[in-house]
């Protein structure tokens, strides 16, 4: 049952990465990127991983993807114009790389098919609370022995929005 989860969930992930690539509007790759993030979220669960999946959904698809889509809608960003040779240059590099990839995972899949000890779900995968501790010890991590790095870095993310908002301003 697991690892039928796991397929769906990575194939909707791989979707919707894909159709974050293919579309031609930047909101339709923001929406892509949020599906994506929200299919990671539930492969997350079902490694056990549960605040990760957690956070995950509330600080990646959630607030880091409205700052992308106000900053998109905030630029007026239209359709992506497409140029024939920026296209020639992907098919150049694009191609072989995929080949490349594809090759790596391929010989990377059929390394491990030959191990009996990969079993998602099974009695093989460890709790992720044992491993990287539970919430309450991130939390203290966070909000006080890490205090200062986090709020510095919402400081930055303000200044960003706020840097968007005077390069959007249109000149009267």
């Amino acid at each position: 049952m697991h690892l039928a989860l796991f397929l769906i969930f990575a194939a909707v992930c791989v979707g919707g990465a894909i159709n974050l690539l293919a579309q031609k509007h930047p909101i339709n790759s923001a929406l892509s990127l949020i599906v994506v993030m929200g299919s990671l979220a539930m492969i997350y669960l079902l490694l056990g991983a549960e605040f990760v999946a957690a956070v995950q959904v509330i600080v990646y698809a959630g607030a880091v993807m409205v700052l992308f889509v106000f900053v998109i809608m905030l630029l007026n960003a239209g359709v992506e114009e497409r140029t024939p040779h920026a296209s020639r240059v992907a098919t150049l590099l694009g191609v072989p790389g995929l080949i490349i990839g594809l090759g790596i995972s391929a010989w990377v899949v059929s390394r491990i098919t030959g191990l009996d000890k990969i079993a998602i779900g099974g009695p093989s995968v460890m709790n992720g609370s044992d491993v990287f501790g539970n919430p309450q010890a991130v939390g203290q991590l966070l909000f006080r022995d890490y205090l200062l790095p986090f709020e510095v870095t919402s400081i930055l993310i303000l200044i960003a929005i706020m840097g968007a908002v005077v390069l959007a301003r249109r000149e009267e």
